[in-house]
């Protein structure tokens, strides 16, 4: 593994670092940096520290480190948040990042934006990702698809109750007294209307039960072809057996 450091030299401009092609630590903190094309071939970095320089803009300069893990951006001149963010996508190994001290920051919405656009990151500006702020992320960004998750809860406790709509009114029904869509009766699976509401849909298939059949002879029983040309009969049907599980 090779490692370079260069940290608290004042530097505003580093060579090319391309004949480094597999550096995977770089400490470049408390310098001068503005701009980071030196990064361009330096595929296969896992740390980078860049905190305390004057960056303004990474667009472009960091998107093809998919190797990155930790990456320390924190106190320096980063305001557009979902620019910086664009950036940061493709890295799927990222779990630790500090944006923090960035004009970028001071948007109220700041860490859930990341929470959410970032899901890989569990360590935000020194502090873990919670459960908690997962899902109000999911909840903020994304309400429909956070609506199905609590509906649908997969091995997980749900306190709120299912919403049907019947024409044009809105209904909470207790457990066991569900009221359906008209036309989408129990046990109705040629239906394949629409539902203007997911909800509607949710509650559909929670109470449609599905039917599986399958059907076996006993083997056991079945002559082989050495016994049917000495018995030189005509071979009796197999008996089937069909199960059903509703």
């Amino acid at each position: 593994l090779l490692f370079f450091f260069s940290s608290s030299r004042g530097l505003r401009s580093i060579p090319s670092l391309s004949k480094f092609h597999r550096l995977r630590y770089l400490w470049l903190n408390n310098n001068k940096i503005q701009d980071l094309t030196f990064l361009i071939k330096n595929y296969c970095l896992t740390e980078l520290y860049l905190n305390n320089n004057e960056l303004t803009d990474i667009s472009g300069a960091l998107k093809h480190l998919c190797s990155l893990q930790i990456l320390f951006l924190h106190n320096n001149n980063l305001n557009k948040l979902g620019k910086t963010v664009k950036e940061l996508k493709g890295m799927i190994s990222l779990h630790t990042l500090n944006l923090f001290q960035n004009p970028l920051a001071c948007d109220p919405t700041y860490r859930l934006y990341v929470i959410y656009f970032l899901p890989s990151v569990q360590l935000l500006d020194r502090k873990l990702v919670t459960e908690r702020e997962r899902e109000s992320a999911l909840d903020h960004y994304n309400p429909e698809r956070s609506l199905a998750a609590q509906s649908i809860a997969f091995g997980k406790r749900v306190n709120k109750s299912l919403r049907t709509t019947v024409g044009s009114s809105r209904c909470t029904q207790p457990a066991g007294k569900l009221i359906m869509p008209s036309g989408c009766e129990f046990g109705n699976n040629t239906n394949k209307t629409p539902f203007e509401n997911p909800e509607d849909a949710v509650l559909v298939r929670a109470v449609t039960r599905s039917l599986t059949e399958f059907s076996f002879v006993d083997w056991n029983k079945a002559a082989t072809c050495q016994e049917r040309w000495l018995q030189n009969k005509a071979e009796e049907p197999l008996e089937k057996v069909t199960v059903q599980f509703k």
